[in-house]
C-alpha cells in the first residue's frame, strides 16, 4: 500500500492494527525500518515530505511496506502498535496530537517514541551517554578510542557517525555502546538505563523545537533517565540531574573541589586532576585549549566509572587531535599554531573556541570568520575578543555586520575570501599565537558546506607551510 501525498487526501486512511508506524525517511529512520526489518515486526512508514530524498533505495529495501507521503493527519493512528519517530520529526508535529499521553500496554512505555528507546530494549551491553550544546562528538570519540585502548569491543555511534540501530547489527558483541545523543533523540527515549551518561554544557539552540531553554534541559535531563552514573559540568548547574543518580562526578577547568575533576598547577605547569590525584600535565595532550580540557576530563571521569586504566586513557589523550573541523590543531609552526574550527557556525561554538583557546597562549589570537550569519547577534564575540584577540580578519556576506560588533574593541582587518584572510594572518601572526578559523557563520555564500570551508583552510596552511619548509 502507498499513499501518493500529491493526491488530495478525502478520507483518513487507517494503519492497520498491530502495525509499528515509522516517521521520517532520513538516516536514523531508515536505520529504523532495517531493525524493525530485521525482528520481523509489521510496520508501514510515514514522511511528511511529498518526495523525500532516498524513497527509491527504501522501496527497493522494503518492497511491499506501506508508505505514505505527505501530511500525517490524513492517517488514522487509532489501531497503530506504537510510532517511532526519527529524531527530526518534532513530536508535536500536526497528526500526532492523538497519541499525547497514550501508552502502550505491550511495553508500558508511551505509544510515540524516538529510535533510542528501540535501541535500549534491544542492546545486551552497556552504554555510555553523552550530550550538551557543544562538544559532545569529541567527548564521545575520546571514550570511543579510550575503550578501544583498553581492549573493550565498543561500537560508537548514534547522533555521530553510524545510527544506534545499526550499531546492534554491525557489532552484534559490542562489549560496550557509546552514543552521542542529540536533545531530539533524548526527548523521545523514555528510559535510557547508561552505565554512564555525560551533560556537558547547555546554551541556547533549538528552541524553534524545544520552545524555551527550559524545554531544552528538560529534553537533555532525559539522558539520566535510570542512570547509574552521571558527569556533569560543575561550572553549570544547568546539566546537573533533576533527580535522584546513585553516582555524580563533575568536571571543571579550574581547581577541583572534593573528589571533582580539574586542572590545578603542579611542578611549573597546569595538570588534569582527579582530587587532588595528578593525571598527566596538560602539555602533554594533544588537543588545544581549556574547552579541550574539560572535554579531556569528562572522559576521563566516564572513563574511570567504566573500568578503563589510567594509561590506556592518557595514551588517547596525548595522540587525538581532535576532530576534523572541530578546534583541529592543523599545524604548530615558529611557534605559531593554526586551529580549524570551520564547525563553529554559530556565535555560542566560537565563544566556546575562544574562551577555550585564549587563556592557555603565550602569544594572542587571530580570529578568521564571516560568511552567512543567519541574522545572529555577533556582540557577545567583542568581550573576549578584546581579551584575547590580536586581530579580526573578517570575510563573506556578513562580514560587514562582524565588523560593527568587533570595531573598537580590536583591530579588524576587512579582506575578500579565506584565503586573503590566511595571507593576512602571516604577516601579523608571532611566536605564541594561534591563528583560529571559527567563523561563527554558515559557509554557504563562498563554500558548499563547513567540511570544504575547513579542508580548504587546512590545504592552505600545508601548502604554505611546505613552502616555508617548516
Amino acid at each position: 500500500m502507498e499513499h501518493d501525498a500529491t493526491a488530495t487526501h478525502d478520507a483518513v486512511i487507517p494503519v492497520p492494527p498491530g502495525t509499528t508506524l515509522v516517521v521520517g525517511l532520513g538516516l536514523s529512520g531508515r536505520a529504523i525500518c532495517r531493525h524493525l526489518a530485521r525482528l520481523g515486526v509489521p510496520f508501514m512508514v510515514a514522511d511528511t515530505r511529498e518526495a523525500p530524498p532516498g524513497v527509491d533505495d527504501f522501496r527497493a529495501a522494503h518492497p511491499g511496506v506501506a508508505l505514505h507521503l505527505g501530511p500525517l493527519d490524513a492517517l488514522d493512528l487509532e489501531a497503530v502498535e506504537e510510532v517511532v519517530l526519527s529524531p527530526g520529526i518534532d513530536p508535536h508535529t500536526e497528526g500526532l496530537e492523538t497519541l499525547a499521553g497514550g501508552i502502550n500496554p505491550a511495553t508500558g512505555e508511551p505509544r510515540l517514541i524516538g529510535e533510542i528507546a528501540l535501541f535500549v530494549r534491544a542492546a545486551r551491553a552497556p552504554i555510555a551517554a553523552i550530550t550538551g550544546s557543544n562538544a559532545k562528538s569529541t567527548v564521545t570519540t575520546l571514550v570511543g578510542e579510550m575503550a578501544r585502548e583498553a581492549g573493550v569491543r565498543v561500537a560508537v555511534g548514534g547522533n555521530l557517525g553510524t545510527p544506534a540501530l545499526d550499531l546492534l547489527a554491525e557489532v552484534p558483541d559490542a562489549g560496550l555502546y557509546v552514543l552521542e545523543l542529540s536533545s531530539f533523540q533524548l526527548e523521545t527515549t523514555p528510559h535510557l538505563g547508561a552505565e554512564s551518561a555525560a551533560f556537558l554544557n547547555l546554551s541556547e539552540d533549538h528552541l524553534d523545537r524545544h520552545g524555551d531553554m527550559a524545554g531544552y534541559r528538560a529534553a537533555k535531563l532525559a539522558i539520566f533517565r535510570g542512570a547509574r552514573h552521571a558527569v556533569v559540568n560543575a561550572d553549570d548547574a544547568l546539566t546537573w540531574p533533576a533527580g535522584e543518580v546513585p553516582v555524580v562526578d563533575r568536571f571543571t577547568t579550574g581547581l577541583p573541589q572534593g573528589d571533582d575533576w580539574g586542572v590545578a598547577g603542579r611542578d611549573g605547569g597546569d595538570w588534569l586532576m582527579h582530587g587532588e590525584s595528578p593525571l598527566m600535565p596538560v602539555a602533554a595532550m594533544r588537543l588545544a585549549g581549556r574547552h579541550h580540557q574539560a572535554n579531556a576530563l569528562a572522559a576521563l571521569a566516564m572513563g574511570h566509572r567504566l573500568g578503563f586504566p589510567l594509561d590506556a586513557m592518557r595514551a588517547v589523550l596525548e595522540r587525538f587531535p581532535g576532530l576534523p573541523h572541530r578546534s583541529e590543531l592543523v599545524a604548530e609552526a615558529g611557534g605559531v599554531r593554526w586551529i580549524n574550527d570551520s564547525k563553529g557556525t554559530n556565535v555560542g561554538a566560537t565563544l566556546a573556541a575562544i574562551a577555550g583557546l585564549g587563556p592557555t597562549l603565550d602569544g594572542r589570537l587571530i580570529l578568521l570568520a564571516g560568511g552567512v550569519g543567519k541574522g545572529a547577534d555577533f556582540t557577545p564575540l567583542a568581550e573576549p575578543l578584546a581579551r584575547f584577540g590580536r586581530e579580526a580578519i573578517l570575510f563573506g556576506a556578513d562580514a560587514g555586520r562582524l565588523e560593527a560588533a568587533l570595531a573598537g574593541r580590536l583591530p579588524v582587518t576587512r579582506v575578500a575570501d579565506l584565503a586573503t584572510a590566511l595571507a593576512r594572518a602571516v604577516t601579523i601572526a608571532e611566536p605564541g599565537d594561534a591563528v583560529l578559523l571559527s567563523p561563527a557563520c554558515a559557509s554557504l555564500d563562498q563554500f558548499r558546506n563547513y567540511q570544504v570551508r575547513g579542508d580548504a583552510f587546512r590545504d592552505w596552511v600545508h601548502h604554505h607551510l611546505a613552502q616555508e619548509g617548516a
